[in-house]
């Protein structure tokens, strides 16, 4: 069983930066993918970024390619969401997820096994 913790959500204006951090627990943490999704009020949750348990490939959504970096550090067992440029429409609970996935190297974006609590994202226009 994977625990995992987010952090560094919070308020900020468009234009601005935030990272979000993911701890994870309990389990092989460079074995599996992690992904970050979002959810806005009134909307389904939305694939954003995944990094290969090998972080040899990343995906992005075409909403935030150029502005955001997915990045994971093995040996803190985290993965980041670096979030630049940061719009409006940003604004959404962010949620990270993990998924055992070494057949390939290249990352799924869903069906993800094991999700956080979310963290807040609100951008002020």
């Amino acid at each position: 069983q994977v625990q995992l913790v987010e952090s560094g959500g919070g308020l900020v204006q468009a234009g601005g930066s935030l990272r979000l951090s993911c701890a994870a627990s309990g389990g092989t943490f460079s074995r599996y993918a992690m992904g970050w999704f979002r959810q806005a009020p009134g909307k389904e949750r939305e694939f954003v970024a995944a990094v290969s348990w090998s972080a040899g490939n990343t995906l992005y959504a075409d909403s935030v390619k150029g502005r955001f970096t997915i990045s994971r550090d093995d040996a803190k067992s985290t993965v980041y969401l670096q979030m630049n440029s940061l719009k409006p429409e940003d604004t959404a609970v962010y949620y990270c997820a993990a998924k055992w996935w070494v057949v390939t190297d290249t990352p799924p974006t869903v069906r993800y096994t094991y999700w956080g609590q979310g963290t807040q994202v609100t951008v002020s226009s």
